[in-house]
């Protein structure tokens, strides 16, 4: 049995609950430990990351938390740290290196915005090419550890995340390949764990977590570390899935 979920959310980015509540519904589960993150500021869209000023609000509240419930469940305050965001991650517990945006002629466009957005955006801004939005994202990853040092990498194929059965791209292409496979041996090469992230089957997107099967595989086989995470923005996700998925570490 799972006992750690270290990638959750509350109310203080893009989360629907409390950081007591998320908590509660962990110890309600029988898990031992509960991450609660915030994700990081990007001054360019600050719709669903941490304000600045709710940054050391949430810092002080979490301290509290982990007070409170101290020999109930370890209680760890996070960050998920986008690859463009440029606040510091000093003064949490531990952080998760994602990316979320597409970088095009100086304007950022979201990854995982919903189907159509995705759809209207590889349209207008990648000409219709899906490898070449793929390509983007890939790159993207690059950043991670070298703007800042991440504890986990977070969500890595999340470029698939409209993409259940291949229906937009194909993952089996060599130009996916060989962006995806650039990215994932430079990020193994940092020796820090991939999470198995069961958010986007929640979110009703995927019947799968990420990374896919094979990137899964490839991580084993380097002697890569993996940990399962819900990506939980509301208290009922926390832990989702997970002895389900457990087979795949």
């Amino acid at each position: 049995m799972i006992l750690s979920d270290l990638h959750t959310h509350s109310f203080f980015c893009d989360g629907k609950d409390s950081p007591e509540q998320m908590i509660e519904s962990a110890i309600q589960k029988g898990l031992k430990e509960i991450g609660v993150l915030v994700h990081s500021y990007t001054p360019f869209d600050t719709a669903y990351c941490v304000s600045i000023e709710g940054q050391s609000e949430f810092i002080t509240l979490m301290a509290r938390l982990k007070e409170k419930y101290k020999g109930k469940i370890k209680v760890l305050c996070g960050v998920e740290q986008d690859v463009f965001s440029t606040t510091s991650i000093e003064g949490y517990d531990y952080c998760i290196g994602s990316s979320h945006y597409f970088l095009v002629d100086g304007e950022y466009y979201h990854v995982d915005y919903n189907p159509e957005y995705f759809i209207n955006l590889v349209n207008e801004k990648f000409d219709g090419d899906y490898y070449k939005a793929v390509e983007s994202y890939y790159n993207n990853l690059l950043l991670i550890g070298k703007n800042f040092t991440p504890d986990i990498i977070g969500h890595f194929d999340l470029i698939t995340k409209f993409n259940e059965g291949d229906k937009l791209f194909s993952t089996t292409d060599t130009r996916y390949v060989e962006a995806r496979d650039r990215a994932l041996n430079y990020l193994i090469s940092l020796g820090k764990p991939f999470e198995i992230n069961t958010g986007a089957i929640s979110r009703g997107y995927t019947t799968f977590p990420y990374p896919a099967n094979n990137v899964i595989d490839a991580i084993k086989k380097a002697g890569g570390k993996l940990i399962i995470s819900s990506d939980a923005h509301r208290k009922e996700n926390v832990g989702f899935q997970f002895n389900e998925w457990q087979k795949l570490l």
